[in-house]
């Protein structure tokens, strides 16, 4: 891996700068964190700012709408947006990181014609029903079942932390649909419209006090079966290509800026003494040389995607497993910075060390993470 840049990537980088110093100041206030439906506006609207200017899907393939950008370009993309402080993908996760590159690698020309659009337009929304009350970690015990009647799978069952469900227009979903078959071979990848009768949303409250997730009650919903992507009950396969997309490169704009709040921090534990202590220094020492390395770790992996055509490989449970462990250290490191004003929850940095709890558990367990890496990459036996 060549980790040196061209005359021409670097030109690419200085036409993003330019353009991203023209237009964010155009952007309106942020809104309240808490209010998602404003949150869905305000990011959409920067996701038609990015479609408009060529910077949607930058990295995604011509063939699914994207630019069809080197990785490096798309690494650069992420680090410069990020520096200029540009607004996250926020309510459009799901759609952009997940269910799109999967629609993208697995769908029709007439299902890629219809959803990869809008969401690059930023036109449609989407949500992950994934997880169940009792099928969270181990995901292929889901029992959300989806019978064949003509046209269309009957649907019935429920789901839970169900990212961005009350401002979504679609659901990336899984379903049972061969209740006889092994768990792992009776399963189908399904898009729901969530403006589908027999749908109840349920909005979940974080820690922090957000809701980002909800709870889906199904009763009975007509979802059509040219909805499915990929073949009926090889929606374990399909999911893998969502998780591998979840756990590879979803999260890489997310180490430049746990980088920016790194050196944030060390700026503040200097100017509030805290940086006298060594053990807080070393401490930064340490957390820089990691994101430092997940960030190499990142170079790597959206290169071995590109290498072989696009979806991330089992190398992105390396790093995901890593980097949730990284980002908790991060902010109880911060919170030892802030002392007494780490409690105060106006500030952001409060707000993320609450929600970096989550990151152990989000897209699949460090446990999980651990069992992959051990059997997919090391060859270890499997567990008894």
């Amino acid at each position: 891996m060549d980790l040196t840049y061209t005359d021409e990537e670097e030109a690419f980088r200085a036409r993003l700068r330019e353009w991203l110093a023209v237009s964010l100041p155009k952007l309106p206030p942020k809104p309240d964190p808490l209010d998602w439906p404003a949150r869905r506006s305000y990011d959409t609207a920067w996701q038609r700012m990015l479609y408009d200017a060529g910077y949607a899907g930058l990295h995604w393939p011509e063939a699914a709408g994207g630019r069809g950008a080197t990785p490096t370009q798309h690494l650069i993309y992420l680090e410069e947006t990020e520096k200029a402080g540009a607004p996250y993908v926020g309510a459009n996760f799901v759609g952009l990181l997940h269910a799109g590159p999967t629609i993208a690698a697995e769908g029709t020309p007439e299902q890629r014609a219809r959803w990869l659009p809008p969401v690059l337009r930023g036109d449609e929304i989407w949500c992950q029903g994934f997880s169940e009350p009792g099928a969270g970690s181990d995901l292929a015990s889901l029992r959300t079942k989806a019978v064949r009647d003509g046209d269309d799978y009957v649907v019935t069952g429920s789901k839970i932390w169900t990212s961005h469900a009350e401002v979504a227009d679609w659901c990336e979903l899984l379903v049972r649909t061969d209740p006889e078959a092994p768990k792992h071979r009776g399963i189908t990848w399904l898009a729901m419209p969530m403006d589908a009768p027999g749908i109840t949303v349920r909005p979940l409250r974080t820690l922090a006090g957000s809701a980002e997730f909800a709870e889906v009650f199904l009763d009975e919903v007509r979802v059509p079966a040219a909805n499915r992507v990929g073949a009926e009950n090889d929606g374990w396969r399909v999911t893998m290509v969502t998780l591998s997309f979840e756990r590879g490169t979803a999260f890489v704009g997310e180490v430049v800026a746990c980088r920016r709040t790194l050196t944030e921090l060390a700026a503040t534990a200097k100017r509030n003494g805290t940086w006298d202590d060594p053990a807080t220094r070393r401490q930064l020492g340490l957390l820089n040389a990691e994101f430092t390395a997940l960030w190499r770790l990142t170079q790597w992996n959206v290169s071995e995607s590109q290498r072989v055509g696009g979806v991330p490989g089992v190398g992105g449970s390396v790093f995901k497993l890593r980097y949730s462990h990284a980002r908790q250290e991060l902010y109880d490191t911060a919170a030892r910075v802030l002392g007494p004003d780490s409690l105060d929850l106006d500030r952001e940095w409060t707000l993320d060390r609450l929600s970096s709890l989550s990151y152990t558990i989000a897209a699949g367990t460090s446990q999980i993470q651990r069992n992959i890496v051990a059997e997919r990459i090391l060859g270890l036996p499997k567990g008894r």
